[in-house]
């Protein structure tokens, strides 16, 4: 863990020289260019996604568009790259789990026409995002959760298999020693990954899937599978994601809100920035303050997108035709401590 912070520092160190956008305090100053906070891209398709782990799901999922696939078998096939990598410690095979020491997976994935599919509190299935996608299409419903889930997903003739890597053990069996639970999000790069796709015709969609939070309790669930808080999207406006702590993103409807701004005319990252100060000014005397970080990516039916995080080191990943496949650090309120 304590690579995964030095790493997270030279990201931020990285971000903070940006000295000519951001005041000594670590605030971004508000006379920073418009054109350096906001990307404009009417190019289609686009895809952006969050964190590291983005850039190889968003090669997949361009892969899989070129190849004439479906928005949402694209998106399935991206996001199962991080689902079945270890050495993605947030996201499916590998994760780290709870404090029993079981991995459990949230998911969702949603379309153009609002078609929506969702796994909450899910065990032992590698690839949590194609169980959301078989709910979307073989049932009644939204969100399946915990044993009916894992039902659901061995009766469509998914795997059981066991999730917890020997490395992931050994961090949680370390944990233990002291049994602290403190989910210091993105200090360690830990978190989910959401993607959002516009395609070549302009329409909008897109997914989400985690391990959630390192250390939590047996049966918590975060925003990543709740349609409206880790997803949401509306074809006629635009598309949001998040990521960090999912209980104030859970609290504040973070991704639906940033879809409702973008409706009212607001770009990509003014809405994400927004929600984002949003989201800070009711938590700033919370307890969970100490260590709160939230995220948002937002894609507009224009093509443009933008980030913007409450903490530094957030990072994103963008394909498009136009530069190709590059990681873009987002803006931020504030330094870490």
């Amino acid at each position: 863990m304590s690579n995964r912070r030095n790493f997270i520092k030279k990201t931020t160190l990285g971000t903070i020289g940006l000295g000519t956008f951001l005041g000594v305090n670590g605030m971004v100053k508000p006379e920073a260019p418009f054109t350096s906070i906001m990307a404009k891209s009417k190019k289609k398709p686009l895809i952006i996604s969050t964190w590291n782990h983005g850039l190889p799901a968003n090669a997949e999922t361009w892969k899989q568009l070129k190849n004439g696939k479906n928005a949402l078998d694209a998106i399935e096939a991206g996001m199962k790259i991080p689902e079945a990598d270890p050495n993605v410690r947030s996201v499916g095979y590998g994760g780290y789990p709870d404090r029993e020491g079981k991995v459990t997976l949230d998911a969702c994935i949603m379309d153009h026409n609002s078609n929506c599919g969702s796994v909450s509190f899910l065990e032992g299935i590698k690839h949590p995002i194609s169980v959301a996608k078989r709910v979307l299409q073989n049932t009644p419903h939204v969100m399946l959760s915990g044993q009916g889930a894992l039902q659901f997903a061995l009766a469509e003739g998914f795997k059981e298999e066991n999730l917890l890597t020997p490395e992931s053990k050994k961090d949680w069996e370390k944990w233990l020693e002291e049994s602290k639970y403190k989910p210091v999000i993105n200090i360690e790069n830990h978190d989910t990954i959401s993607m959002l796709v516009i395609d070549a015709d302009g329409n909008l969609s897109g997914g989400c899937t985690t391990s959630g939070a390192a250390w939590k309790m047996h049966g918590r669930v975060g925003d990543s599978p709740i349609i409206g808080a880790g997803l949401f999207l509306d074809n006629e406006v635009g598309a949001a994601a998040a990521t960090g702590l999912g209980e104030a993103v859970i609290r504040t409807a973070g991704s639906a809100m940033v879809v409702e701004l973008m409706r009212q005319g607001k770009s990509p990252f003014e809405a994400c920035k927004e929600i984002t100060e949003r989201i800070y000014n009711k938590h700033k005397n919370h307890k969970d303050m100490e260590y709160l970080q939230v995220g948002f990516i937002a894609l507009n039916k224009n093509g443009e997108y933008g980030a913007y995080s409450l903490r530094s080191g957030f990072n994103y990943a963008v394909s498009d035709n136009e530069k190709g496949h590059r990681m873009e650090d987002a803006q931020f309120k504030m330094s870490w401590k």
